[in-house]
C-alpha cells in the first residue's frame, strides 16, 4: 500500500464521515447476494415521502478488473469498468450511462509516495476536463481541483486544500466555488479503544456571508454497535445508532429534530444492508 497524502478527496474526508455518513431521514434498505460464479449482486430501495426508489448492481471481479452495472427503476443503465493497478500506483475507470450518449468518461488514477492525481475527461466532442492533484506526505499535503469547459473555455471548478494528519488527529482548510467559500474541518481520535473521535467543520460563504458550523462526536458501545450525534448552529440536532447484527450486515436508525421549533416532527430515518 503506497502511504502518501492520498487523493484531493480525501481532504477532510474522516471529519466529514463523522459528521455526514450514515446520517439520513429516510427509509433505506439493501440485501447483497453472490453467485456462484462469483457476480455480486445489490438490491436496494429508498424511500422518501411517498417516492421509492430502486436499483440492482452486479459487481464482477476478474484478476485487477472490477465491472459494476446499476439498472435503476427507470431503465437506466450505469457501467462501470475499473482496471486496478495496470501500472504500480495506477488505476484507470470508465463510465457511462444508458441512454445518455453523453454521459461517457475516462478517469486515472495516480498514488505515489509525495503526489497524488486525478484526471477524467468526458467522451463527448467538448469535453469538461477534470484535474486535481496532491503533493505532499501523510502528515502534510497541499492540493487543488479544478474543472475546465473545453466548449465555453470556463473554469467550472477552482478548489485548493491543505491536510496536517498526526496520530489522533487530522485538521484541513480547504477553498472553494471559485475562493466563495472556505470550509475548514478538523477530526480528533479521543480513545481509539472504544473508536472515539470528535469533529468540528466551519463553512463561511462570501457571498451571502453565511456562517455554517457542526459539530460531532462518535462512540462504539461495544465491539458490533456504534453511537454518533452532531448539531449545528441552525438548531439542527441529529444522533444515529448503527449495529452490526451479523458480519457486514448493518442496522442504521437516526433522527433529526429541530431544536428552534421543537413543535414540529422528529425525522425519524431506518437503514438495513444485508449481507450473507
Amino acid at each position: 500500500m503506497v502511504k502518501g497524502p492520498g487523493l484531493y478527496t480525501d481532504i477532510g474526508k474522516r471529519a466529514r464521515d463523522l459528521l455526514f455518513k450514515d446520517y439520513h431521514s429516510d427509509k433505506k434498505f439493501s440485501i447483497t447476494t453472490y453467485s456462484p460464479d462469483g457476480i455480486v449482486i445489490t438490491s436496494s430501495g429508498t424511500k422518501k415521502g411517498d417516492l421509492f426508489f430502486a436499483d440492482v448492481n452486479a459487481q464482477l471481479k476478474h484478476r485487477n478488473v472490477t465491472t459494476d452495472i446499476k439498472v435503476d427503476a427507470d431503465s437506466n443503465l450505469f457501467t462501470t469498468i475499473t482496471f486496478d493497478e495496470p501500472a504500480p500506483g495506477l488505476k484507470s475507470i470508465f463510465s457511462f450511462r444508458v441512454p445518455d450518449q453523453r454521459s461517457g468518461k475516462v478517469e486515472l488514477q495516480y498514488l505515489h509516495d509525495y503526489a497524488g492525481i486525478s484526471t477524467s475527461v468526458g467522451l463527448t466532442a467538448n469535453p469538461i476536463v477534470n484535474f486535481s492533484s496532491v503533493v505532499g506526505t501523510n502528515i502534510l499535503a497541499i492540493g487543488t481541483d479544478v474543472s475546465y469547459d473545453t466548449k465555453s473555455g470556463d473554469l467550472t471548478k477552482l478548489n485548493a486544500g491543505l491536510s496536517f494528519t498526526k496520530a489522533d488527529f487530522i485538521a484541513s482548510l480547504t477553498v472553494n466555488d471559485k475562493g466563495d467559500a472556505v470550509n475548514a474541518s478538523y477530526y480528533h481520535v479521543v480513545n481509539p479503544l472504544t473508536n472515539t473521535a470528535v469533529g468540528a467543520e466551519l463553512t463561511h460563504r462570501f457571498s451571502t456571508d453565511e456562517n455554517t458550523f457542526t459539530i460531532g462526536t462518535q462512540h462504539a458501545l461495544d465491539p458490533l454497535t456504534t453511537v454518533k450525534a452532531r448539531v449545528n448552529n441552525y438548531g439542527r440536532a441529529s444522533a444515529l445508532i448503527q449495529h452490526e447484527w451479523r458480519p457486514k450486515s448493518l442496522v442504521t436508525i437516526s433522527s433529526e429534530v429541530d431544536t428552534r421549533a421543537l413543535e414540529k416532527s422528529a425525522k425519524v430515518g431506518l437503514s438495513l444492508a444485508l449481507k450473507p
